[in-house]
């Protein structure tokens, strides 16, 4: 019996979740994922290969079909590296108190990461944090040089539409509220800006 999850309609970081909770309940099995948005799409593909399972997506009239399959030697520890650092940004300026202070600092931190010795793994843009990674912005030079060196850039996408920014992302790739909180929880230390 083939099973559907029915995540049109649903926000992110819903559809991963909903996806997420099923294959917990299986040794194995599989399993078609239904959405309505590109996003949800590739979260939930993300999902399923970041977990070692067997994935396909295809799109048709509108909707994105992911087929999943999960084998009993799919299961995944969780991996809690010693050198593993996460950088959430929340912010497009560092610190409290003067705005254009707060702007030049960001910028030079971010500059100054860039040309670091130790990088971090993962870097997650969050609420005003994604006005950093997209077009125009004065940091996104020193965000692409991070990725270039191998930092995984990710920003929040619930975050890109409530600016209306999703268009104008210039550096990472986007992401959503669950796999925030899984680079999280696999990080030996994160820092919060």
């Amino acid at each position: 019996m083939e099973h559907i999850l029915d995540c049109k309609g649903l926000k992110c970081p819903l559809p991963v979740i909903t996806t997420k909770k099923f294959f917990d309940q299986l040794q194995e099995g599989s399993a078609t994922v239904i959405v309505d948005n590109e996003v949800a799409n590739s979260n939930i593909s993300k999902f399923a290969q970041s977990s070692g399972f067997d994935y396909s997506s295809e799109q048709k009239e509108g909707l994105y079909y992911i087929k999943i399959s999960k084998s009993p030697c799919a299961c995944k520890p969780m991996n809690f590296s010693e050198e593993k650092l996460v950088i959430m940004i929340g912010n497009d300026k560092l610190g409290l108190g003067d705005d254009e202070l707060g702007t030049l600092l960001m910028k030079s931190y971010i500059f100054a990461l860039s040309e670091s010795d130790k990088l971090p793994s993962d870097i997650l843009f969050l609420n005003g944090g994604v006005k950093l990674a997209v077009e125009g912005s004065d940091c996104l030079g020193s965000i692409k040089s991070l990725s270039e060196k191998g930092v995984n850039i990710f920003c929040c996408g619930t975050c890109l539409d409530f600016f209306g920014l999703k268009e104008k992302l210039g550096a990472g790739e986007i992401t959503n509220m669950y796999t925030i909180v899984e680079k999280m929880n696999t990080a030996a230390n994160t820092v919060k800006l």
